[in-house]
């Protein structure tokens, strides 16, 4: 199935994901990881954009974002970072041409649950991806949501807020969450999604992006909703 043009929708979380171009290593060293999340903090704070959760693999970026009342800050916050790495990659390897495969694909997602799906998605990539769902992997937003970094500029959406009534709460019900592991399906839909540039979430809430944007939505596999989550309230 081809992908779709992107959407971008005011107040929801985009599921986004870039690749480097050809399978090209993005970020070789802890430097490269640092400068990138020092251009996204300045960038969010700059066009008002808040990131959820955020995970940095060698050779891609994925990023939980809403750009609040304009959806256009999106791609200004996304063309500041693919500009800024690119920039910074040529200059420190003394290479040149283009980092980034394409442009960035997007998934616009649906509040609540599966919003959480794509924050336990984003911040157990990287273990899932090599088999070790234990492994700790400091390059995603786990460390600044429990509290464990210096820098903590990470955007806590309702979802969570809504797991409990303290900080130590909510991170002990998300942590548990996350160790009980991802259902596969539920993986597959926010993997095909956001590759081909559709939608995460259950069919009301693409009929309800289709009445907000006017553009019709193709069909896709979507699944099972996801498992209800331990909530303690």
């Amino acid at each position: 199935m081809p992908r779709m043009r992107r959407v971008a929708v005011p107040n929801y979380p985009h599921h986004i994901q870039q690749r480097g171009h050809n399978g090209e290593t993005v970020f070789n060293d802890e430097e490269d990881c640092r400068k990138y999340l020092s251009d996204i903090q300045e960038l969010k704070s700059k066009f008002k954009v808040d990131i959820y959760a955020w995970c940095l693999l060698p050779d891609q970026v994925h990023l939980l974002a809403n750009p609040g009342s304009n959806a256009d800050m999106l791609a200004e916050t996304m063309k500041g970072l693919s500009a800024r790495t690119t920039r910074h990659r040529n200059r420190k390897y003394k290479r040149s041409g283009t980092l980034w495969a394409g442009r960035y694909r997007s998934s616009v997602v649906q509040r609540g649950e599966w919003t959480l799906a794509c924050m336990y998605y984003l911040e157990t990539l990287h273990s899932r991806m090599r088999g070790k769902v234990t492994e700790h992997f400091p390059w995603t937003s786990l460390d600044m949501r429990a509290g464990r970094t210096e820098k903590n500029w990470l955007d806590l959406p309702d979802e969570f807020q809504n797991l409990g009534h303290s900080p130590l709460e909510r991170i002990n019900v998300y942590t548990r969450n996350l160790q009980k592991g991802m259902d596969e399906n539920q993986a597959r839909v926010i993997e095909s999604a956001v590759s081909r540039n559709q939608l995460t979430g259950d069919s009301d809430f693409i009929d309800e992006v289709e009445r907000l944007t006017g553009i019709r939505m193709s069909s896709r596999g979507r699944g099972r909703p996801p498992l209800k989550r331990e909530h303690e309230n």
